[in-house]
C-alpha cells in the first residue's frame, strides 16, 4: 500500500475515532457482551430440530437428548449474554448466580416443546387443509415460508413472555429475512394459524390473533397510530394492534391497523384498509372504481 493510501485510511481511522466517542452504536466491550447472531440462529435451527427432528440437519445428528444438551447449553449462554447486556453497569459480578438463573431460563423454555410442537401439528393440518396445491405435511414442513415463520415466532414469544431482551428480536428477524414474512415476537397467535404465500406479511408486537385464522400476502395487522406523551415522545407498551377472532380470513394486501377487533367467522378481502372494528361473521371488500361506477348506474345512486 502507498504512502498516500495510507494517509487517507489513517484519516478515516481518526473520523470514526471521533464518531465514535459519544458511544452511539459503539460496544466497547466487544462481543462478548452482546448475543452473537450466529449463535442465536443456531439456537433457532436446534429448536425448529427438535420440533420437526430429521427435516433440516443432517443423517446420523446425534439424539434428542444431545441435541437438548447442546440447544440448553447454548441458549443459557446468549441469554446470559443478553441479560448482562440489558443490565449495564447494574451488573453485578456474581457468575455463579447468573449461570443458574441463565440455566432455570433456558430449561423452561425447553420445557414448552412438546406444547409448542402440538401447535405447531395443527398449524401444519390448517397448511394443509387450506392449500389445495398442498401434497403432504411433508411438503409444508420443508418449504413453505408461512410455517418456518410460524414456528420460529411460537419459540420467541416464549423467551419473549420472559422477558428475556434481544434474543426473541433477533430470533423473529432471522425469520424474516428467511421468509419475507414479519411478526414480532410479543404477538400473540392462536392454533391452525395458515399464513399463505407469506412475502410481506407483517404482524406487530401487541396483535393478537386467534385459532383457525387464514392470512395471504401483504396483510399488515398494524397499528392505527402512535399516541405521544407531553415531551412528544412515543408512549411505549400500549395495545396498538388488532385483534382477530377465530375462523378469519383476511385476503392479500389488507391493512388492518390500530387496536381494533375482527369478530369471529368474518372474511375481509383484498386491498382493504381497515381501521374500525367488525362484528362477527362481517364480510368485506374493496371494491374496484369500476364496479362503484356499475352500482352507481343500477339504482342511481352510490353504494
Amino acid at each position: 500500500m502507498d504512502q498516500d493510501n495510507m494517509r487517507q485510511l489513517s484519516a478515516i481511522n481518526s473520523e470514526l475515532q471521533q464518531s465514535y466517542r459519544d458511544g452511539f452504536g459503539v460496544n466497547p466491550a466487544g462481543a462478548d457482551s452482546l448475543p452473537r447472531r450466529e449463535e442465536v440462529i443456531s439456537v433457532t435451527e436446534k429448536l425448529l430440530e427438535l420440533i420437526f427432528p430429521g427435516f433440516d440437519r443432517a443423517a446420523g445428528y446425534p439424539g434428542t437428548e444431545v441435541l437438548l444438551n447442546d440447544t440448553m447449553r447454548e441458549l443459557s449462554d446468549q441469554i446470559a449474554r443478553a441479560m448482562q447486556r440489558a443490565a449495564g453497569d447494574k451488573c453485578k459480578s456474581c457468575q455463579d448466580s447468573c449461570v443458574s438463573k441463565c440455566d432455570n431460563l433456558a430449561l423452561g423454555m425447553l420445557k414448552l416443546l412438546p406444547q409448542i410442537r402440538e401447535t405447531l401439528k395443527q398449524d401444519v393440518i390448517a397448511a394443509y387443509n387450506g392449500d389445495p396445491a398442498a401434497k403432504s405435511f411433508d411438503e409444508i414442513i420443508l418449504s413453505y415460508p408461512g410455517v418456518k415463520a410460524i414456528a420460529i415466532q411460537r419459540l420467541a414469544h416464549e423467551l419473549f413472555k420472559l422477558e428475556i431482551p434481544l434474543i426473541p428480536r433477533m430470533m423473529t428477524e432471522y425469520a424474516h429475512s428467511e421468509t419475507g414474512i414479519d411478526i414480532h415476537p410479543g404477538a400473540t397467535l392462536g392454533t391452525g394459524v395458515f399464513i399463505d404465500h407469506g412475502t410481506g406479511v407483517v404482524i406487530g408486537e401487541t396483535a393478537i390473533v386467534g385459532d383457525n385464522v387464514r392470512i395471504y400476502q401483504g396483510v399488515t395487522l398494524g397499528a392505527g397510530n402512535f399516541p405521544k406523551n407531553a415531551c412528544g415522545m412515543l408512549i411505549k407498551g400500549l395495545k396498538r394492534h388488532p385483534t382477530v377472532g377465530n375462523n378469519v380470513t383476511i385476503y392479500s394486501g389488507a391493512s388492518v391497523l390500530g387496536d381494533i377487533t375482527i369478530g369471529d367467522d368474518s372474511v375481509i378481502g383484498g386491498n382493504v384498509w381497515l381501521t374500525e372494528s367488525l362484528p362477527a361473521g362481517t364480510k368485506i371488500t374493496a371494491l374496484p372504481p369500476e364496479n362503484r361506477k356499475k352500482l352507481r348506474n343500477l339504482d342511481g345512486a352510490s353504494k
